[in-house]
């Protein structure tokens, strides 16, 4: 079980004419190429994540690549665009993401959000913390599904952890700007700090003593969650105050860490004060 939805959206943007999305001519040349993994900033791509960053007061854009097709799309639900968009061919951008990337005709090229501390935290709040999960589809899902759920924040290290860009945003659909990540250097003493705060750590494991369901749950709440194959590292699990199962009836005992994050969160979301 160690292998364990977005906000309401914001009230959708007025509408526009496709004058506010005219940008540049097709002909002129677009921005050196972009890397999905390069650290100096975030490269956004595919209508959900283009389309929150974009509403996101506090991003701030270098460059915006769309298609005829793509801007048009955005001209309908921006009455003013905070970047005017290079028009390319779909090609354009193809070869700039990874070959299954599913762009929708849309590459975002956005400052990376800032970073909150464990001290920003706000007194009541409900986090996920994450240990050494490293798949950024995985960590793309469990943003989305703690949009969904109204996460505070998501709390992992600098190290041993994918950079909130390219195949992450695209499966967080969004949720990267609305639910901060928080970085901790050392995770054992980020949730050291977190109990001494009065935060209720449960570290979500196959072997917890109590299913999940059984164990009283209350705010400032901390879920662990574990990388899949291994869990929860042995400092992680012992900085926890309390490990819990996620009890299934199937044959198949364990879930992937996506799936067990929102089994969890709906769980203890059912129950804690809002």
């Amino acid at each position: 079980m160690t292998d364990q939805f977005d906000r309401t959206r914001r009230n959708a943007p007025r509408r526009g004419t496709a004058q506010a999305l005219r940008g540049k001519p097709a002909g002129r040349r677009a921005p050196d190429r972009a890397s999905e993994t390069e650290e100096d900033g975030a490269i956004l791509y595919g209508w959900h994540a283009v389309y929150e960053a974009l509403s996101n007061p506090n991003r701030r854009f270098r460059s915006l690549l769309a298609t005829e097709n793509g801007a048009r799309r955005l001209s309908e639900v921006f009455h003013n665009l905070p970047i005017a968009p290079t028009i390319v061919r779909p090609g354009e951008i193809d070869r700039r993401v990874s070959a299954d990337a599913v762009h929708q005709g849309l590459l975002l090229h956005a400052e990376s959000l800032p970073a909150l501390t464990v001290e920003d935290l706000p007194a009541e709040s409900l986090i996920l913390v994450l240990d050494q999960i490293t798949d950024p589809h995985n960590v793309g899902a469990i943003v989305r599904t703690a949009c969904a759920f109204g996460v505070d924040a998501i709390l992992t290290t600098a190290r041993h952890s994918p950079a909130a860009t390219g195949v992450l945003a695209k499966a967080a659909s969004g949720g990267l700007e609305h639910v901060p990540f928080c970085i901790a250097r050392n995770l054992a003493g980020a949730l050291q700090t977190l109990s001494e705060r009065g935060y209720l750590c449960i570290g979500l494991d196959s072997e917890g003593e109590k299913p999940l369901a059984a164990i009283e749950v209350r705010r400032p709440l901390a879920l662990v969650l574990g990388a899949e194959g291994k869990g929860l590292r042995q400092l992680t699990r012992e900085r926890c105050n309390v490990l819990a199962r996620l009890d299934v009836p199937g044959h198949i005992k364990s879930l992937n860490v996506s799936n067990a994050a929102a089994v969890s969160l709906y769980d203890v979301t059912t129950r804690l004060p809002r």
